[in-house]
């Protein structure tokens, strides 16, 4: 085969490129498949030398006129650079510039493989124009046909009378026909002009101009719309667009139609710079149709921010407002659930070095409903030291806080808090022991105001407190055989005694105090109290033991731990004037962890008061894995006090596949103490390799969190609503699964995944 080299200049079209043998990688059972992506091997032809500054021309004939005219013919290959052309006869006029080629042709470069009947190239168009053609981008779904295809000097497809879409098959599920389609692989851009959209071959809609992205790089323009109804809002249809601003920041705007409601825009905007990060949402409603009484705009804002700068600061930010109690219950956030019960508003402030740090936090929380306000820290600053010891691998440590509280409440009394704590520990350990001991000196003063007449609080009050605290416990193992494979059974007790004396403290109010649980974990601690209104007298001691069974490769398949605290003396610690806890009733609390295999797993713990032989508290959880996006679980929860009344509840979440197009989910969670249900959800979801559809029902329990503004509207006591979304993958150049998680974890509960999921 004669091997022909020239200089002559020739212009033909760069782009980034897609390949085709068939590829794909083997699904997980069950896992809907992707798209097998055509991938076409580099046309390199292995026969003598090539020049990259000129044309390059492998054929079986040829005629050449010199510095005129020349002719191939017999399976021709022209390479210049990144272009190859493939064909039964290629003409060149080096006169004019002009390549003429006819018969089978195959155009490739570093974007698209082409297919034509006929490929016209010169320096004049600059471009190369291809008839009658289809067309193939490289590592990309997306693949056509078009009368004409041109592949310009800046790298853009241009295709006349074309056809796009990332399904394979004689009827593609879903295809775009237009009369111009422009993919631009290098700027990520590709625009249809007088679009029609089919699905399985019959015309659905009609899109005068339509942009998508044709990478998996961000691109600004619309994304998915959202269809959904809901006794609440009536019909809800959601378009967002997002735009890709810089690099480092971008925004996301959705007008959300309501049809009971009216029309409201969220916004979300999202920056990085170096190591600080954030995002700012915005959602409001000029008015709302739905309440009949009020015209006020209704909105939600949050701004959450989070960095570390100069090596030893850190910031952090969350800060929530929003107009009015009912907003969650009545128009779905993505920004909190509808049975959340307040709104974070933080500010805080690090510094950290190796020995010391310190902390300023402004704090507030916006209480949703008819509960009692909170108070505000303006500000608390706080300071920890940790210094070693010369002897007993000793520690000395200091930490100290100062903390003003604040309220709008005019009923209630504000405070300054001075605090320091300051002691020795002594901790030792060895893999087989390990005991710890702790002396402490506790300083507290308070300076209040805003007393109300006759009250028992005082406007000064000084608290000394000393803390001893000794917690040990020993490991022991030992290998054991089930079935026929090896475990390591470990046996671990450990035992503490902790002594506070006991001091009045009706004086102080309570400001960020309330009951910590007595679980397992919390049997050692040394505070039966968060926060520093109440610190509990102590003369106790509590012992526990846990047992563990380990695999081969040292993970746990089994644990369960037992454990009590037992009271030695017979006072009172009250912690307001209204509630009472007795110190001598003794808290027995025990948890079990069960995982069979990976697929099958079980936890539960309880909290039991042996004085009045009654459960404080409960939960179990069943979980069996199928694998990544299938599960079941079944959960049980129980608790003897939420103010004042019992709760009583259980859930069933499941997340089946059908078959390997088809996924159910569903969940369902029943009150017991009331005998009714709270909330059932039942949703499925099709796929094939390139589109997605997803159906939903809801059905949840209503809150009305503001009686006194909102008592005239009227709330059903169930909000329930339909939702359907439909997905085109591979249309940003990427063919991900589109999974049911969103689904799954939708829940006024939520789902809590059992830890070893993420392992």
């Amino acid at each position: 085969m004669p091997f022909f080299r020239t200089s002559l200049l020739l212009f033909i079209g760069t782009l980034t490129s897609y390949q085709v043998t068939a590829q794909s990688s083997v699904p997980a059972t069950n896992t809907p498949v992707i798209c097998p992506v055509p991938s076409y091997s580099k046309i390199q032809p292995d026969k003598g030398l090539i020049d990259v500054n000129a044309i390059n021309i492998w054929s079986n004939e040829s005629v050449i006129e010199k510095g005129q005219f020349a002719k191939f013919s017999g399976g021709v290959t022209l390479l210049k650079k990144d272009h190859t052309v493939v064909a039964d006869e290629i003409e060149i006029n080096q006169l004019t510039s002009f390549v003429n080629a006819q018969g089978n042709i195959h155009f490739q470069n570093q974007g698209v493989d082409i297919f034509a009947s006929q490929l016209k190239a010169s320096k004049e168009l600059r471009a190369t124009v291809l008839t009658d053609s289809a067309y193939q981008l490289a590592n990309n779904p997306g693949h056509g046909q078009a009368g004409t295809i041109a592949v310009t000097a800046n790298g853009t497809l241009s295709l006349v009378d074309s056809s796009f879409t990332t399904c394979y098959g004689e009827v593609p599920d879903w295809q775009l026909q237009a009369s111009e389609i422009n993919i631009s692989m290098t700027e990520n851009h590709g625009e249809a002009y007088n679009a029609r959209f089919k699905l399985f071959g019959v015309p659905v809609l009609y899109i005068p101009y339509f942009s998508f992205p044709v990478n998996n790089e961000r691109k600004s323009g619309f994304l998915y719309p959202k269809l959904s109804t809901s006794s609440r809002s009536g019909l809800t249809v959601e378009l967002p667009f997002y735009w890709n601003i810089a690099p480092n920041m971008d925004a996301t705007l959705t007008p959300r139609y309501m049809s009971k409601r009216g029309v409201q825009l969220l916004s979300e905007f999202r920056y990085l710079s170096g190591l600080q990060q954030g995002a700012i949402n915005i959602e409001y409603l000029n008015k709302d149709d739905e309440l009949k009484n009020s015209n006020d705009a209704r909105y939600l804002a949050r701004l959450q921010h989070i960095g570390t700068f100069s090596d030893n600061f850190r910031a952090y930010v969350d800060y929530t407002t929003i107009s009015d109690d009912n907003y969650l219950v009545d128009i779905n956030s993505e920004q909190y659930n509808s049975n959340d019960a307040y709104l974070y508003q933080i500010a805080e402030l690090a510094y950290f070095k190796e020995n010391w740090q310190a902390k300023i936090l402004l704090q507030d929380f916006e209480v949703l409903g008819n509960h009692q306000t909170s108070y505000k820290t303006l500000p608390h600053i706080e300071f920890k030291s940790f210094q070693p010891l010369s002897f007993l691998n000793g520690r000395f440590d200091i930490y100290s806080e100062i903390t003003r509280f604040q309220s709008d409440n005019l009923a209630l009394p504000e405070a300054d808090r001075y605090h320091i704590e300051a002691g020795t520990i002594f901790p030792y350990s060895t893999p087989a022991w390990f005991f710890n001991s702790e002396f402490k000196l506790l300083q507290t003063n308070y300076y209040q105001k805003r007393i109300a007449n006759h009250s028992q609080l005082e406007k000064n009050v000084s608290r000394t407190l000393p803390k001893i605290r000794f917690h040990g416990g020993v490991n022991f193992d030992r290998p054991m055989r089930f079935g026929k494979r090896d475990y390591t059974q470990t046996l671990e007790p450990q035992l503490q005694y902790l002594y506070i004396p006991d001091e009045e403290q009706n004086n102080i109010a309570l400001y960020d105090t309330t009951s910590l649980q007595d679980d397992y974990n919390g049997l050692f601690r040394d505070k039966r109290f968060s926060g520093l209104d109440r610190i509990a007298q102590a003369n106790q001691y509590s012992w526990g033991l846990t047992s563990r069974i380990l695999n081969p490769l040292s993970e746990e398949v089994f644990r369960m731990s037992v454990g009590r605290i037992v009271y030695l003396n017979n006072s009172n610690s009250p912690l307001n004037n209204e509630q009472s806890i007795n110190t001598d009733e003794s808290a027995l609390a025990t948890e079990v962890f069960m995982q069979i295999n990976r697929h099958w797993q079980f936890s539960g713990d309880i909290q039991y008061n042996t004085k009045n032989n009654s459960t404080n508290k409960s939960q179990s959880t069943l979980d069996y894995l199928f694998d990544k996006n299938r599960s079941i679980q079944l959960n049980h929860r129980y608790t003897r006090n939420v103010s004042g009344t019992s709760l009583e509840q259980v859930s069933l979440l499941a997340n089946l596949a059908i078959n390997k197009d088809w996924q159910f989910v569903g969940r369902l969670t029943q009150d017991l103490q009331k005998k009714r249900s709270l909330e059932s959800y039942v949703g499925l979801q099709y796929q094939s390799c390139c589109w997605a559809i997803r159906f939903a029902y809801h059905r949840h329990i209503n809150s009305n969190l503001d009686e006194q503004n909102f008592n005239s509207e009227n709330r059903d006591e169930f909000d329930s609503g339909f939702m359907i979304q439909f997905v085109i993958k591979g249309l940003g150049g990427e063919q991900k699964p589109v999974t049911t998680d969103e689904m799954f974890n939708s829940s006024i509960f939520g789902y809590k995944r059992p830890y070893f999921l993420n392992n």
